[in-house]
Parts: C-alpha cells; sequence; structure tokens
C-alpha cells in the first residue's frame, strides 16, 4: 500500500547551498522544503548577497550562513553549523556553481587553465567535498542533490566551459551514489531547463537560450522554479527511496526531442 506519508518532507533536516535572491533554484528548493515541515539551513555567498537573501530566509525560519566554497574553512563551518542545530542530516541540495566571465564568454579551446580549474573546483568538486563532510551526519541515509543542465550531455550555443564542468558533475554523482548507496545515501544531478538566475546571467545571450529551448519543448513552455523545486523535494522525500545515481531532467522534455 502507499505511503501518503513518503511524500513530504515533514519532520527532516536539510541544508541548501547557494541562495542568492527570489529567483534562485536554491531559493525555491528551501523554501518548498519548509512548507512541507522540513528544518533548514541554507548558505548564501557573503555579506553582499546577504542582504537581498535573509529577508527572504528569516520569515519562514531558515537560518543563514555565509559560504564561500573557494575560502577555506567556510564550508565546513557551514556544516558544523548545521549538525550542532539539527543532530543530523536527512537531505543536501547543492546549487552552485560559477566559472570567470572571460573563460565563461569564451571559447572552449581559449579558456584559461586557472578558470577551468576554478570553475571545476566551485561547480563541481564542492559537492564531493560537502558530501565528505555530511555523510558522517546522515546515519539513517538521505539524498544529496545537485544541480546540472542539458549542456553537459551536448554542445549548447553560448555554454561554453559550464558545458564540460557539469558533464564532470554528472559523472561525479554516478560515483557518489556507488560510493554512498551502502550508507543509504542517494545522489542525483537534477538538470532543469533555463530559467532565469543571477548565474544564468551570466551566459552570453541568455535570451536566445531560453528561446530555443520554449520552442524546443514538448510543452511550449520553460519550467518554473516551483516545478524544479518539486522535483528536488521528491528526490530528497522517502518516496524516491529506490532511486539513485541519475541525472533527472525538469526541462519541459526538451532533452527528448531534436
Amino acid at each position: 500500500m502507499t505511503n501518503a506519508a513518503a511524500f513530504t518532507l515533514a519532520g527532516k533536516k536539510g541544508l541548501v547551498l547557494g541562495v542568492a535572491n527570489e529567483r534562485s533554484i536554491a531559493w525555491g528548493c528551501a523554501a518548498l522544503a519548509r512548507a512541507q515541515g522540513a528544518e533548514v539551513v541554507a548558505s548564501c555567498l557573503n555579506e553582499k548577497a546577504r542582504k537581498w537573501v535573509e529577508p527572504l530566509t528569516a520569515p519562514i525560519g531558515v537560518d543563514l550562513v555565509n559560504c564561500n566554497v573557494e575560502e577555506d574553512g567556510q564550508l565546513e563551518a557551514l556544516v558544523k553549523h548545521a549538525v550542532d542545530k539539527f543532530g543530523k542530516l536527512d537531505f543536501v541540495i547543492h546549487s552552485i556553481a560559477w566559472a570567470p566571465l572571460e573563460d565563461l564568454h569564451g571559447n572552449v579551446v581559449d579558456s584559461s587553465r586557472e578558470g577551468f580549474a576554478r570553475a571545476v573546483s566551485v561547480s563541481c568538486h564542492s559537492f564531493a567535498e560537502l558530501a565528505k563532510l555530511c555523510a558522517p551526519h546522515m546515519k539513517d541515509g538521505g539524498s544529496m542533490l545537485s544541480m546540472s543542465y542539458l549542456g553537459s550531455g551536448e554542445a549548447v550555443p553560448n555554454y561554453g566551459l559550464m558545458g564540460p564542468v557539469k558533464a564532470a558533475l554528472e559523472s561525479m554523482v554516478r560515483y557518489m551514489a556507488m560510493e554512498l548507496g551502502p550508507q543509504n545515501i542517494r545522489v542525483h544531478a537534477v538538470s532543469p531547463g533555463p530559467i532565469l538566475t543571477r548565474a544564468a546571467s551570466g551566459i552570453a545571450d541568455f535570451d536566445g537560450l531560453m528561446a530555443t529551448a520554449q520552442a524546443k519543448a514538448p510543452l511550449q513552455r520553460l519550467v518554473t522554479l516551483e516545478e524544479i523545486a518539486q522535483l528536488s523535494a521528491f528526490l530528497c522525500s522517502d518516496a524516491a527511496s529506490g532511486m539513485t545515481g541519475q541525472t533527472i531532467y525538469v526541462d519541459g522534455g526538451v532533452h527528448a526531442v531534436d
């Protein structure tokens, strides 16, 4: 018999990284998790971001911690804050990505070694670092999610450097799923269609990318922040207990058509 309670995050404790403003995927995920009854700690990049984010998180009872994953000790401090508050973790959502603009806006063949390395470190390897820190505190198992994009598996104009970086992220998801599965920790990449977030605004001709996606989509529209959050909430719930190691699209069907 179906357990309706499995389709909720009530009573779960979670950590959501990467809230930038009201349009960020991390914010959509954190807000829905709270609405479903989860307790949540969230992160933003720094004090500059905090002035935009705290007015969102404070009214719904989400603790906010500054965390720049390039700064030594900040990721560790974020996880410690969450564990000290909750005693354990049930889900972790990693929604951070970054590349230097000069590398992001150029051809992949022209990217600098330093820029590529920083993009991989921030957007991909930080997920593995986060998992290492969080897994010991997921004694009952749980879910870890990161955010990808269609450009990981095919060449998307203007997506450039982030395509190979997201491909690495999706591969990392599969290896993390294999390694953490014995601890009943499930790992997924969520691959949304394009929506106008602060990170997306750094991609050249992003309006054109959104227009192309809408024209190709079988649903004939772009997806919403709420739809991305709903998929993420499902994957963090007990209803998804038999799933791990996948890249799951929420893009109106764009990935399925030529």
